[in-house]
């Protein structure tokens, strides 16, 4: 079948700001950016450069005599596309743009532009639009007509026409006047979804962890499900929700598999994704994924864990530790592994494999039952409802009734708790 779309050439830079006190090493975060640029569509990068920068210049960010060097690459190799591992300011990225002849894109830019291709939910997409224009706002700068193409997305990587481009701020003030009132309704109708989940007893299981870390796979192993899978960063994007019995006449629960987290998301994204991220915050139990072969999965537990505590996870939730991908490590290695996480008090696995589920599953069982508060509840003859919800929750350890109505003794976890509250 022909590919009846054609492709833009790019090219991504990793400024290394001299000084700049940052988690990850160059030649990582580099190879980040080339996943994060090969998750778009109908992008072909032509290569990747690691660029130190001892000073800043306000003007273009980089060195006159770097900025020539890098002119030349992209001649070259006919680059229309340059990413930028990092923040640029409206007033860099234009003088660039003129300085190489191409569009530019810095990181905010390329993950919005990746979320845009990837939201699936009605209220994934107003968000996504919502913090396109916000960002668009200061950048009403494009002027590279030769690179007009139809496609999905935001417009960023494909020509002007589609989206605000050539908007002026009013117009897009407009449009995000318009954009709030309908995530607003949105936002009422998952009030309603959420209530409804509310009155489902079964304790809430939610994946979290570093983009690419192997949750989806580990979703679809444990629930039967068909969650897309690929090695490619942000693969999934929306919540995806799925009961799953528990070995050995064991309870049910909801296992939730989540968006993957990265390093310095953009903060307009935390608000896009709030309805995926809601699921980790409403959970029972979190199990951390992390990709235990990656040479900076250490970082990576940094970021998912500075994550974790900005969106206000509680720490009356458990987090269990998975370290998943054992089976891409040399036998040596995951010999020491496995001995680590026993030490530890983690849990390795193989998604694809297999290895490790079993243990898992009744680590979820005594995660869910050991997290437990014992409090009583008092309830009047009128709530019947939520008695009975108590009782198919299977939390109930006495009941007595009283002359208004019945006190019971509950042993129930931080999130079932609350969501009893919201009944």
């Amino acid at each position: 079948m022909p590919h009846d779309r054609p492709v833009t050439r790019a090219w991504v830079l990793h400024p290394d700001l001299y000084g700049d006190d940052r988690r990850h090493a160059p030649e990582f975060a580099l190879e980040e950016a080339v996943s994060l640029a090969r998750a778009l569509p109908d992008l072909e990068v032509q290569g990747q450069t690691i660029v130190p920068v001892r000073k800043a210049v306000p003007a273009t960010l980089f060195g006159s005599g770097k900025i020539d060097e890098l002119k030349q690459h992209f001649s070259d190799h006919s680059v229309e596309l340059v990413l930028v591992d990092g923040a640029v300011t409206p007033v860099q990225q234009r003088n660039l743009e003129k300085k190489w002849g191409v569009k530019l894109l810095d990181r905010t830019g390329l993950i919005l532009e990746i979320f845009s291709d990837r939201a699936r939910t009605r209220e994934g997409v107003l968000q996504v639009e919502m913090a396109a224009l916000a960002y668009q706002r200061t950048r009403l700068v494009r002027a590279w007509t030769h690179l007009e193409r139809q496609r999905g997305g935001l417009g960023f990587v494909g020509g002007p026409g589609e989206t605000q481009i050539e908007a002026d701020r009013r117009a897009i003030d407009d449009q995000l006047v318009r954009l709030r009132r309908q995530l607003d309704r949105v936002a009422k109708t998952r009030e309603l979804h959420r209530a409804a989940r509310a009155k489902v007893p079964f304790p809430i299981v939610a994946l979290a962890g570093y983009t690419n870390a192997g949750k989806s796979t580990l979703f679809n192993r444990l629930t039967g499900a068909e969650v897309f899978v690929k090695d490619m960063l942000f693969a999934t994007l929306d919540p995806t929700m799925r009961r799953v019995q528990l070995p050995g006449n064991g309870p049910e629960v909801i296992l939730s598999d989540t968006v993957g987290f990265i390093s310095d998301l953009p903060t307009q994204l935390v608000a896009a994704f709030r309805a995926t991220l809601e699921e980790v915050l409403e959970a029972d139990l979190v199990l951390h994924v992390r990709d235990i072969s990656h040479p900076e999965t250490e970082e990576q537990k940094a970021d998912v864990h500075d994550i974790l505590t900005d969106l206000g996870l509680s720490k009356d939730v458990p987090v269990l530790e998975v370290w998943n991908k054992v089976d891409r490590l040399s036998d040596e290695a995951a010999a020491a592994t496995l001995q680590r996480a026993e030490r530890e008090g983690v849990h390795p696995i193989s998604a694809v494999t297999g290895y490790g589920l079993d243990a898992l599953l009744r680590a979820i069982e005594t995660g869910l039952d050991q997290e437990r508060l014992t409090e009583l509840v008092t309830l009047g003859f009128g709530d019947g409802r939520k008695r009975a919800w108590l009782f198919d929750l299977g939390v109930v350890a006495e009941d007595r009734q009283t002359d208004t109505g019945y006190e019971m003794t509950v042993r129930w976890t931080a999130g079932q708790a609350a969501r009893f509250r919201a009944l």
